[in-house]
């Protein structure tokens, strides 16, 4: 079951949406499918991240990643590819990471959970 979410929080999230791009579970399963090169960022807590994951992510939480993302990834024309939980803090991430002078990130609408849904692979 989705959390709930509170009215200011979605309001923010929302604002976010308006000035970052989004992509949904099924164009990420076939990026990596093709073997598309791009950096897969999950922004959960650590111990969400611990649990479990989408193969191939590197671990940036929304709390650390505006940081720590200019020591893993140095283009700033690179393709990262953000996800959470649902897709809220995963906008948020996004929308923080462009103010920093990325230019090609997504955020993954729908996040693990639909990711889940729909029996793609996790790792541990």
């Amino acid at each position: 079951m989705a959390h709930q979410h509170s009215p200011r929080f979605l309001q923010v999230v929302n604002d976010a949406k308006k000035r970052i791009r989004e992509t949904n579970v099924d164009e990420v399963k076939r990026k990596l499918d093709r073997g598309e090169k791009f950096t897969l960022v999950d922004v959960r807590e650590e111990s969400e991240f611990a649990k479990d994951h989408l193969p191939g992510a590197i671990h940036l939480g929304k709390g650390i990643i505006e940081r720590d993302i200019e020591e893993r990834v140095l283009d700033l024309n690179a393709a990262l590819v953000l996800y959470c939980g649902g897709g809220f803090r995963s906008a948020l991430a996004a929308d923080n990471l462009q103010k920093m002078g990325y230019t090609n990130v997504l955020s993954m609408d729908g996040g693990i959970r639909v990711w889940r849904e729909k029996g793609f692979p996790l790792t541990k």
